[in-house]
């Protein structure tokens, strides 16, 4: 089951770490802003550069961090992720900006923009899109462990732009999981105000985008892609994808291994009862949980998924296998499908169905019990029969986490190239 991050293998903090560490953040901001002189004065970076309805409206900027080279270099190596493209220190901060809810309301979210400390003046940017979380307080812009591709992007001489989604890190309301739409939203606004940010920061965004992301991060890569090169991003200009261990076959691949064995028991129960929970809220799945859970969970499982539960505290309380999870109809008819599930898994499938014209890498793990490879697999098929360059990298027997942090160097040395 994915931490959220590409895979750094590093455990949660406790909330009274967390507390800790917001606590130290505070400290680091206003240490950051004295010493930053005017590339950081509040008055430079809160007017934003929107859109006409105002998406991407850049609301405040909080420095979160600041790394040099060799500390970059010792957080990626303790992390067992490639340290050879790392050629800077880093410096961190947490945006606000306006986006919209599902519904295409007007509502704020949270993100991590990560600049190099040194280089050139002109960057181009990263989008780098993490994978699945239930608690709030793991997204990017507010935990440390969940910074490790943003440091190693960052460090190559690009910045990056990091959105927690609608819901995490700092965002108000629930995070509708797995709802690509809105998480594409808020990850173009997230550039909207990461160009606005960075003008104010006394570096210029020029335009060239490179996606990544991992886990749900790699699916909204592929959907992100998409929707920049329809022009939903304007000044934005897509040069490559490189998501990795992406979900990018819901209805063919990822729900089918939840029950045949090649999804693990415990992510299985814990990724399907976050998608019935969250996508509820937006399809009509059900009107009381006891008609797809049984009892106990039935009457504890909207609870567990309320932003504030750690992974590991919804895992045990839950059942230790889908079957024994769900209703026995509902389990029935997870190999085919109806109502408000299928309408929702029909909604959220299909990532891939596009032609790029950017040269797409796609990375996976043959030993993936989360994510299996075959969603990959699916998904260069998609690609390459619209005529994409597209080109599917096997790291091997290695498992979710594992795929995440062999991708990572790879994916740095192909964006730092170029992406040729």
């Amino acid at each position: 089951m994915t931490r959220g991050t590409h895979g750094t293998g590093t455990r949660r903090t406790s909330r009274r770490t967390a507390g800790a560490r917001r606590a130290a953040a505070a400290g680091l901001a206003a240490l950051l802003l004295a010493g930053a002189g005017a590339a950081a004065a509040p008055a430079a970076l809160a007017a934003g550069a929107p859109g006409g309805d105002g998406r991407g409206r850049l609301l405040s900027v909080v420095p979160v961090a600041a790394r040099d080279r060799a500390e970059v270099v010792r957080e990626l190596a303790d992390q067992h992720i490639g340290t050879d493209p790392v050629r800077h220190g880093v410096r961190a901060y947490r945006l606000t900006y306006r986006t919209v809810d599902p519904y295409g309301g007007p509502t704020t979210a949270t993100g991590l923009l990560t600049l190099p400390d040194g280089g050139g003046r002109r960057l181009a940017l990263v989008s780098d899109t993490h994978g699945t979380m239930s608690d709030r307080a793991y997204a990017p812009s507010v935990a440390e462990a969940a910074r490790a591709p943003s440091y190693l992007f960052a460090a190559t001489g690009r910045a990056v732009a990091a959105p927690d989604y609608l819901g995490l890190g700092e965002g108000p309301g629930p995070h509708p999981y797995m709802d690509t739409r809105s998480a594409v939203t808020a990850s173009v606004d997230m550039l909207r105000a990461a160009r606005t940010a960075a003008r104010g920061l006394g570096r210029t965004i020029d335009g060239d985008l490179y996606v990544s992301g991992f886990s749900q991060g790699g699916q909204v890569a592929m959907a992100l892609g998409r929707a920049v090169q329809a022009g939903d991003a304007p000044g934005f200009r897509l040069k490559a994808l490189a998501p990795v261990s992406g979900p990018y076959d819901l209805l063919g691949t990822q729900v089918p291994a939840m029950t045949d064995g090649r999804v693990n028991d415990i992510s299985a129960v814990f990724y399907l009862s976050y998608f019935l929970v969250a996508q509820n809220r937006l399809h009509a799945i059900y009107r009381d949980p006891s008609e797809v859970f049984r009892q106990p969970y039935a009457d504890r499982v909207e609870h567990l998924f309320d932003g504030r539960h750690e992974d590991e505290d919804i895992v045990r309380q839950l059942a230790p296998n889908v079957k024994e999870l769900v209703t026995a109809d509902f389990y029935r008819g997870l190999g085919h499908p109806t109502g408000g599930f299928a309408e929702a898994l029909r909604a959220n499938d299909g990532a891939c169905a596009w032609k790029p014209g950017v040269p797409v890498r796609l990375y996976a793990g043959d030993g993936d019990t989360d994510v299996p490879i075959g969603n990959a697999r699916a998904c260069e098929r998609t690609l390459a029969a619209r005529g994409a360059r597209v080109r599917l990298l096997d790291l091997g027997a290695v498992d979710h986490q594992g795929s995440g942090r062999g991708a990572l160097a790879g994916v740095a040395r192909w964006f730092g190239a170029g992406a040729r």
